[in-house]
């Protein structure tokens, strides 16, 4: 099957499908007019690259877990290791959510929000104090 019939069953954009060609997680066969040419084992590593993806794993992730799929004598760990690892960099990011959140949080109730010039929240964006702990 061509690109947009592969783009269409599996829900990713004709671009991103030439995007991991060009980067090798995936390789489709090629005719002898250069046309892309996907089978069910191409479409089945795309929906895998795309819920992988969906999930906040990098590319790299996505090529190491895509080689431990494949890899029948793989080890379990080394697949748990690259989740467990994800999983920590999106606990971080969300405390950093979090910590984000609080600053601007206390910025916006510092604010009176009226007529007058004085703004807590400028304030506190270019550096002054603005009466936060920080």
């Amino acid at each position: 099957m061509n690109i947009g019939e592969a783009a269409a069953r599996t829900g990713l954009p004709a671009k991103t499908i030439r995007y991991y060609e060009e980067i090798r997680l995936i390789q489709p066969h090629r005719a002898e007019n250069g046309y892309r040419s996907f089978d069910e084992k191409d479409l089945h590593k795309l929906s895998f690259l795309a819920r992988a993806r969906a999930l906040g794993f990098s590319i790299e992730d996505c090529r190491m877990l895509l080689a431990l799929y494949e890899d029948e004598t793989r080890a379990s760990a080394d697949v748990k290791r690259v989740a467990e690892g994800h999983l920590k960099r999106i606990d971080q990011k969300i405390a950093d959510l979090e910590a984000m959140r609080a600053t601007l949080s206390e910025l916006v109730e510092a604010c009176a929000g009226d007529h007058r010039p004085d703004c807590p929240i400028l304030k506190g964006l270019s550096g002054q104090s603005a009466g936060l702990q920080g």
